[in-house]
C-alpha cells in the first residue's frame, strides 16, 4: 500500500540498479507470490462469490439500502480523515520539533488511544452523554430544564461515530508522521531556515511534503479500519457496508449477497490504494549525508506553549483518560466478583494469541516485503498487495472466507482417511486455533507489511549491492544487513499487530474453538446486554495490556533517532 515512514534525501537509483534485478535471487519470486496468494485465499474466496447467483437478494439490496451504505461509508470516512489528519499530523509536529511543557509526556501519551477498542469508547461516551447520563443530568439539575427544553448533540449518530473512530484511530497518523519528522534530514530543514523561513513555514513547505508518504500511509490504515469497523456503527445505528454485510448474512441468510457487498467494500479499499500510490508514484528518498545533527527544537513560550499543550491534551483526554476513567470506575464497583480464575484464563488466552500472531505476522511481512524488493515484478507486486487487502475486510467476512476452504480441506482429508485407513480425522483445522490465527494473519498482515516495507524503502539500494559484493546470498543479506537496520520498523510492526489482535472481535466470535474465550469477546457480550459495568474489567484489561507496547513503541522511535544522531 505504501511506505510507513517518510523516505528522505536523494531519489533512488535507476531501476537497473535495484536489488530486484540482481542475479542469484533463486526462487524468491515464485515463492513469495505463492505465499501471498495463500494469505489472500479468504479474500479471493469472498470475491469468488461474485460469480455465484444471489437470486433476488442483491436486487433488493440495490433498490433499497445500497445507496445508504455507500453514502454513510463515504461520510464516515471523510469525518475520520479530517479528525485523524488534524490530530495526528499536528501533534506529531509539535512533539517532534517544538519544546513546550509536557512534550515528553505527550510523546508517548498520544499513542494511548491505540489500546482503546472503538466499540468500548462508544459505549462509555453513550453512557456519559445520553439523556440519562451524568452530563445531561447535571445540566438539567443546574438549569432546571426538562425534556425538550434544550438541544444537545446526539452521540448516537454518524458524526458521533466519526468522532469515536477518530479518537482511537488518529494514533496511526501520529505515529507514522512523527517517525517521519524525526527521520527527516536536518540539513534540509536548516537550509529552509537559512532562506528566512520560520518554523511554521518550514513545516508547510518542506517537512510536510517530505512526510507525505508516511502521512498518507497512516491515513490509509485509519480509513481501512473505519471501513472494517462493525461494533461502533452497529451500536450507533449507522448503516454502513459492515452492518449491511452482517444483516445480509445473518438476516437474509444469503452468503452470495453478503459476499457481493464485501466485494463492493473491497472496491473502496482498492480506490484508497490507487489514490495513495498515485500520490507517491515512484518517489523514493534517501539520506544523502552519513552524519546527522541533533534535533534543534523550537522553544514555545507564553500563549503558544499553552496552545500547544492544550492541542496535545485534547486527544489524550477524550481518547483515553475519560473512557479509561469510566472503565476503571466500573471495574472498581464489581472488583470483588470479577477477578476470578475464569477471568485470568481469559487474560492468558488473549495475550498468548496476540503474541503468537504478532510474531508470525512479522516473519511473513519481512519475507513478503523483502521478496517484493528482491523481485519487483508486476506479478509479485500484485500478489503482495492482494495479500494486504484483508485489513479492510470485516472480521466476520474473513472468518467465513477462512471457514470455507478449511472445512473443504478437513472434509477431504477425512474422506481420504476413511477410504484408505478406515479412520475418521474429524476437523483438523476449522474450529481450532489454527483457523483463528490464520484469520488474524489475514486481517492484520497489512499493518506489519506496510511498516516493514517503509523501513526497507529507507535502506539505500547500494546496501544490497555491497552485500552481494561480499558474496552474500539474498537470504544472508536479509539476515546480516537488513534485519539489523530494520530494528525500529520490526518492533513497530510487532507492537501494532499485538495491540490490534488484543482488540479483534468479529473473527474471534466466529472462529474461536468451543470453550475458548478472549477478553474482547467477553467485554462485547456483556456490553451488548447493556451490562456496561460488568464489561469494565475485561475492557480495562485490554487497555492495560496495550499500554506497555504503545509506550515502548514511542520510546523506540526516539531512541532510534538518538542513535542516528550520536
Amino acid at each position: 500500500m505504501t511506505d510507513l515512514a517518510a523516505p528522505l534525501g536523494a531519489p533512488s537509483l535507476p531501476k537497473t540498479a535495484l536489488p530486484g534485478t540482481m542475479p542469484g535471487r533463486g526462487g524468491w519470486g515464485p515463492g513469495i507470490a505463492a505465499l501471498a496468494l495463500v494469505l489472500a485465499l479468504p479474500v479471493l474466496v469472498v470475491v469468488g462469490f461474485l460469480f455465484v447467483p444471489s437470486g433476488d437478494e442483491w436486487r433488493h439490496l440495490a433498490e433499497t439500502v445500497l445507496a445508504d451504505y455507500v453514502t454513510n461509508s463515504l461520510l464516515l470516512m471523510a469525518g475520520v480523515a479530517l479528525g485523524t489528519l488534524i490530530g495526528g499530523v499536528g501533534t506529531a509536529w509539535l512533539t517532534s520539533m517544538c519544546r513546550f511543557p509536557g512534550r515528553g509526556v505527550f510523546e508517548w501519551a498520544l499513542l494511548l488511544p491505540m489500546a482503546m477498542p472503538a466499540y468500548i469508547i462508544a459505549y462509555t461516551y453513550t453512557g456519559l452523554l445520553d439523556f440519562a447520563g451524568p452530563v445531561q443530568t447535571a445540566l438539567r439539575a443546574a438549569t432546571g430544564w426538562g425534556f425538550g427544553d434544550y438541544g444537545f448533540p446526539q452521540v448516537r449518530s454518524l458524526p458521533g461515530a466519526a468522532v469515536m473512530l477518530g479518537l482511537v484511530l488518529y494514533p496511526y497518523v501520529y505515529l507514522l508522521a512523527r517517525a517521519a519528522f524525526l527521520g527527516q534530514s536536518l540539513c534540509v530543514l536548516d537550509v529552509s531556515r537559512t532562506l528566512g523561513n520560520g518554523p511554521w513555514r518550514t513545516f508547510f513547505t518542506v517537512a510536510l511534503p517530505l512526510a507525505r508518504p508516511a502521512i498518507v500511509a497512516g491515513l490509509s490504515l485509519a480509513l481501512m479500519e473505519t471501513l472494517a469497523d462493525y461494533g461502533t456503527v452497529q451500536y450507533f445505528g449507522v448503516a454502513t457496508f459492515t452492518t449491511g454485510i452482517f444483516r445480509t448474512w445473518f438476516g437474509l441468510g444469503s452468503a452470495a449477497a453478503a459476499a457481493q457487498l464485501s466485494a463492493v467494500l473491497l472496491g473502496f479499499v482498492l480506490i484508497l490504494i490507487l489514490v495513495e500510490r498515485f500520490s507517491r508514484r515512484r518517489a523514493r528518498y534517501h539520506h544523502t549525508s552519513q552524519r546527522e545533527q541533533a534535533i534543534q527544537r523550537h522553544r514555545l513560550g507564553g500563549w503558544r506553549a499553552a496552545a500547544a499543550f492544550g492541542f496535545c491534551l485534547v486527544p489524550v483526554l477524550f481518547g483515553f483518560l475519560i473512557p479509561a476513567g469510566q472503565l476503571a470506575w466500573w471495574s472498581a464497583t464489581i472488583a470483588r466478583t470479577a477477578y476470578d480464575a475464569t477471568f485470568f484464563t481469559l487474560v492468558l488466552h488473549t495475550l498468548t494469541l496476540a503474541a503468537g500472531t504478532a510474531l508470525l505476522a512479522l516473519a511473513l511481512a519481512l519475507l513478503l516485503g523483502y521478496g517484493r524488493r528482491l523481485h519487483p515484478s508486476r506479478g509479485v507486486r500484485a500478489a503482495v498487495r492482494v495479500a494486504g487487502l484483508g485489513y479492510a475486510v470485516p472480521g466476520t467476512v474473513i472468518a467465513i472466507g477462512v471457514l470455507i476452504p478449511f472445512a473443504w480441506l478437513d472434509h477431504g482429508i477425512d474422506a481420504w482417511m476413511r477410504a484408505t485407513l478406515g479412520l475418521s480425522t474429524g476437523l483438523l483445522l476449522s474450529g481450532t486455533l489454527v483457523a483463528l490465527v490464520f484469520a488474524y494473519l489475514v486481517r492484520f498482515l497489512a499493518v506489519a507489511l506496510q511498516t516493514v516495507e517503509a523501513g526497507l524503502g529507507k535502506i539505500r539500494p547500494s546496501m544490497d549491492e555491497a552485500g552481494r559484493s561480499l558474496g552474500y546470498r539474498p537470504g544472508e543479506i536479509l539476515r546480516r544487513v537488513h534485519v539489523p537496520m530494520l530494528r525500529g520498523s520490526l518492533l513497530t510492526a510487532l507492537l501494532l499487530v499485538f495491540v490490534d489482535v488484543l482488540k479483534e472481535l468479529p473473527a474471534t466470535l466466529v472462529l474461536r474453538p468451543f470453550n475458548f474465550n478472549t477478553l474482547a469477546v467477553r467485554a462485547y457480550e456483556l456490553a451488548a446486554d447493556e451490562r456496561l459495568a460488568d464489561s469494565g474489567p475485561a475492557a480495562l484489561t485490554i487497555v492495560l495490556a496495550g499500554l506497555l507496547p504503545v509506550i515502548l513503541l514511542s520510546r523506540s522511535i526516539t531512541r532510534s533517532r538518538d542513535a542516528d544522531t550520536a
